[in-house]
């Protein structure tokens, strides 16, 4: 799974001018998530953990040291199919190394939920709708996470 994490101060995503999801009201993250073809259930938990412990949150110092739990934070998640977009070759990305919708829904719906379980609030887009994504980048902060490059599980 591939996850681009802005630290946003505020976000909402609309589908046809009516907005369906929005980060509110304390601060937190706006995720574009991909999910890869060999994604599932272990990939899921281990960067729903990586999020929610993630320390990128100013402390009282105003050091980077607090994470989402720590503040109360809340989670907007975008599925974002283009992350695994391939552009080695030519001008016109492809995107065959994205996992298919059938498998990617379901990875979305419970990468959200473990979220959830983390007690974020968390809310989402709409799979496969045409979006348009709103957001407030905080600092800027914006860090890279991908479950391909964390060897034996391991992030």
């Amino acid at each position: 799974m591939r996850a681009v994490l802005q630290r946003a101060s505020q976000g909402r995503v609309l589908v046809d001018g009516a907005v369906i999801g929005q980060l509110a009201p304390t601060p937190g993250f706006v995720i574009l998530l991909g999910v890869g073809p060999q994604d599932g259930e272990a990939e899921v938990r281990l960067l729903a953990d990586k999020v929610a412990g993630l320390r990128v949150f100013a402390d009282a110092e105003g050091k980077m040291n607090l994470a989402l739990r720590d503040i109360g934070g809340g989670v907007l998640v975008i599925s974002q199919f283009t992350l695994y977009a391939d552009t080695r070759r030519g001008r016109r990305p492809g995107f065959t190394g994205a996992a298919a919708p059938d498998q990617a829904e379901p990875l979305v719906t419970r990468f959200m939920e473990e979220l959830r379980a983390h007690g974020i609030a968390t809310q989402g887009g709409r799979f496969g709708a045409d979006m348009q994504v709103e957001l407030t980048n905080d600092g800027p902060v914006t860090i890279l996470l991908d479950t391909d490059q964390w060897a034996g599980g391991q992030g």
